[in-house]
């Protein structure tokens, strides 16, 4: 009798559970989409500090190498020295930026004794840098060069063409010029240009004189006259 009340009593629970419907259980909101990574550049201003300073030299280092792509050394060589006149560069930044400047002034920037000065005083600031055996290499082959050109316009082997060459090659720019303005000449078209970007030639109507035609890497041509004549 007591298992037949259980067993009815079991009934009458499971029939009772049977007939009450189950709550829903509650559905999880989607998760929030990630945010989309930006796609815009860092501004420089947000960049930590010693960060900051590498991309600026690299930026600077990158608008140099794009001067000089197109020809404009001379606009290349005035870039290097803005960039070494900032009195917070590291003394490795230091160091490179006047080994690529010497390097230039060697090169088709036309000043031998502007690359001397550099790498001596390159040697004084940063004697550890990483280049500091090229840079004595280059010391020692602009050296030679100085002291053969020397001996050659003291001893006067040169027309005046080849001692207007020798003049502007060692980076007596200003000799070169009166040289060339006395003696009437025409130098080479590559002078012409480096003279124009030095802003000794100019280009407009103020000006008066002997005009020289020049062809930039580009192929832009140009008449142009000395600048401090017809102001």
């Amino acid at each position: 009798m007591i298992r037949t009340i259980i067993a009815s009593a079991s009934i009458i629970a499971l029939g009772a559970c049977a007939s009450t419907p189950a709550e829903p259980e509650p559905i999880a909101p989607p998760p929030a989409p990630e945010a989309a990574a930006p796609t815009a550049l860092t501004p420089i201003d947000a960049i930590e500090p010693a960060e900051a300073e590498l991309t600026k030299i690299h930026l600077a280092m990158a608008t140099v190498d794009e001067l000089v792509a197109a020809g404009n050394e001379q606009a290349a060589i005035d870039r290097l020295t803005q960039l070494l006149g900032d009195p917070t560069l590291s003394v490795d930044d230091t160091g490179t930026l006047l080994f690529k400047r010497a390097k230039l002034r060697y090169g088709d920037g036309n000043n031998v004794f502007g690359a001397i000065d550099d790498v001596e005083e390159m040697q004084a600031v940063a004697p550890e840098h990483a280049k500091s055996m090229d840079a004595e290499t280059l010391l020692n082959t602009a050296r030679g060069e100085a002291t053969s050109l020397n001996f050659a316009l003291e001893n006067g082997e040169f027309s005046s063409e080849e001692r207007f060459e020798a003049l502007f090659r060692l980076g007596n720019h200003q000799d070169a010029v009166d040289l060339m303005i006395d003696a009437n000449l025409t130098p080479d078209n590559g002078y012409l240009v480096d003279l124009f970007q030095m802003g000794i030639l100019c280009e407009g109507e103020e000006f008066s004189g002997r005009s020289y035609t020049t062809v930039e890497p580009d192929g832009t041509q140009r008449s142009l006259q000395f600048c401090d004549f017809g102001k």
